[in-house]
């Protein structure tokens, strides 16, 4: 059975990102985009990220421009992200989330969940410390009002 752990990720350092390193860990997935109107949720999940990070919680961010909403470069990204949101999880290079070119995390994340194609930035996906999908989350859907999901996931 496919599992989280059968991917990887390139980090804007160029650092490669074993997904590996997750086991169990709660991770939390989502596409970012810099200009984005939702794009205040990333203070929001680094708030939760610094709350939860020492008890196994784990953030990734994966920009994307397939809604024309990224800066042009990785380091500009970076740079706006860690400005602006304070952001210290890990950041991965641009992504596309649908089409013939997506990246193969989120055709797994979309079939384990679905509901079919990415419609907007920062669409989250909940993975439990054994590496399944919890829960997909809307664009529109705030971090923290599933900090409750992720504190269950975290006792576990």
């Amino acid at each position: 059975m496919t599992t989280i752990y059968d991917f990887s990720e390139t980090e804007m350092n160029g650092k490669k990102i074993d997904f590996n390193d997750y086991k169990g860990k709660v991770v939390l997935i989502v596409n970012t985009a810099s200009k984005c109107g939702f794009a205040p949720q990333l203070e929001s999940m680094e708030t939760l990220y610094k709350k939860y990070h020492d008890q196994g919680f784990e953030i990734l961010g994966l920009p994307s421009n397939q809604f024309h909403q990224e800066l042009d470069s990785d380091e500009a990204t970076s740079d706006y992200c860690q400005m602006h949101y304070g952001v210290t999880f890990p950041m991965t290079e641009k992504v596309s989330v649908n089409g013939s070119d997506e990246d193969p995390l989120f055709t797994y994340l979309k079939d384990e969940a679905g509901h079919g194609k990415i419609k907007w930035n920062f669409t989250k996906f909940l993975i439990g410390r054994d590496g399944q999908l919890v829960h997909r989350y809307a664009p529109v859907t705030k971090p923290e009002s599933f900090e409750d999901e992720i504190k269950a996931e975290l006792a576990k």
